[in-house]
């Protein structure tokens, strides 16, 4: 795997932009770009379970392996969810299993930050070069529509 780095500058709070990033209504919003129907099933606290799934049913089982409100998300991978089943071991989970997806929001000059560091497989680099820095764009859309409400 490759480690992988997203940033982008959002002209909104830390506060507003974690609630982008991680609440019901707006989380399906900036993920449709990696696929329609795009939703997670958690509570979203530390240590607990997450899928992040498509309108098929299908995607991955991960993990909370750190939270911080406002400043820092860091998620383990642990399987996959093929056909709503959790696939947790297998040469196919092997490859990418312990992988970690961790976003970290910095405020500054009034702006947010948002880095993402990614361990991505070699044969989806080229997918998350062109997706990523698109969902990025929708969560900063989202976030700076009517900023005086942050």
């Amino acid at each position: 795997m490759k480690r992988k780095e997203f940033k982008i500058k959002i002209d909104a709070t830390p506060h507003k932009v974690w609630d982008v990033l991680w609440s019901d209504k707006t989380y399906p919003e900036w993920t449709k770009v990696f696929s329609d129907g795009s939703h997670a099933k958690t509570d979203w606290q530390e240590g607990s379970k997450v899928l992040f799934l498509d309108g098929k049913g299908n995607g991955m089982v991960s993990r909370i392996r750190k939270k911080i409100d406002g400043h820092y998300m860091s998620f383990e991978h642990l399987g996959y969810v093929k056909d709503d089943e959790e696939i947790l071991s297998g040469e196919e989970v092997e490859k990418w299993q312990g992988g970690q997806e961790n976003y970290t929001l910095i405020q500054n000059d009034g702006k947010t930050e948002l880095q993402i560091e990614m361990d991505i497989m070699e044969e989806y680099l080229d997918k998350f070069n062109d997706t990523f820095p698109k969902a990025l764009n929708e969560v900063k859309r989202i976030s700076e529509i009517n900023k005086q409400n942050q």
